[in-house]
This record gives C-alpha cells, sequence and structure tokens, in this order.
C-alpha cells in the first residue's frame, strides 16, 4: 500500500516562497507518476503541476494558473517528491495534497480520481 505524507505548510507573505515535501512509502516510487492538487475552502480540488513518468523520462506539466512561479521536481534515492513555490498571491491558499498513480504517461493527470494515493495535506497561507 502506497502512503505518502506531506510537510512544508505553513504561513508566507504575498511575493513569498516555499517549499513542499512528500515523502512516499510502499510503492515504486521511480515508476510512479506524481501530482500536486490543492483545495481552498468551499472549491473544488485543483490540480497544481504533475510529474510524469513516459517509461524513459520525466515530464513536468502545469496550469497556466502557476507556471513559471511553482516547480515540481522528484528525488527518486529518497522517495520524496518536492513542490517550489515562489512569488506566492493570496490565490494560492489552500490545503495542499500529494497524489501519486502507477499510470504512465497518457493519462488526465490534471483530474484527481484518477490518482488512486494520496497524502493527508499541508495547509498553506498567504497573507500579510
Amino acid at each position: 500500500q502506497v502512503q505518502l505524507v506531506e510537510s512544508g505548510g505553513g504561513l508566507v507573505q504575498p511575493g513569498g516562497s516555499l517549499r513542499l515535501s512528500c515523502a512516499a512509502s510502499g510503492g515504486a516510487f521511480g515508476t510512479y507518476s506524481m501530482a500536486w492538487f490543492r483545495q481552498a475552502p468551499g472549491k473544488e480540488r485543483e490540480f497544481v503541476a504533475a510529474n510524469r513518468w513516459s517509461g524513459i523520462v520525466y515530464y513536468a506539466t502545469y496550469p497556466d494558473s502557476v507556471k513559471g512561479r511553482f516547480t515540481i521536481s522528484r528525488d527518486n534515492a529518497k522517495s520524496t517528491l518536492h513542490l517550489q513555490m515562489n512569488s506566492l498571491k493570496p490565490e494560492d491558499t489552500a490545503v495542499y495534497y500529494c497524489a501519486s498513480t502507477p499510470s504512465g504517461y497518457y493519462f488526465d493527470y490534471a483530474n484527481p480520481t484518477k490518482y488512486p494515493y494520496w497524502g493527508q495535506g499541508t495547509q498553506v497561507t498567504v497573507s500579510s
């Protein structure tokens, strides 16, 4: 059974940075596609970033709302996924979730229902 544990959330001022981490266990981390989602109060879970495994290389994908500000990366030796968030805005405030799937490159990566494994979430608050 795959287990995911997020860390690194907190309170940050607008324009600041945070780095989230997701420690994975129980699965073949190197061959899983991984992603970050977020959910603000009263809103649906929103896709933030994906790191997909093609069988040869990893591909990072972002929605326009975070492109150029957020960077997803992975450390396979430590079975850890990261999300570096820069130039944070108040609208980035949400609970951030790590998700994983054994699916390869060709799947609906922005759809949260395509990920069978989830962490418990970590709160990110952007406020002055």
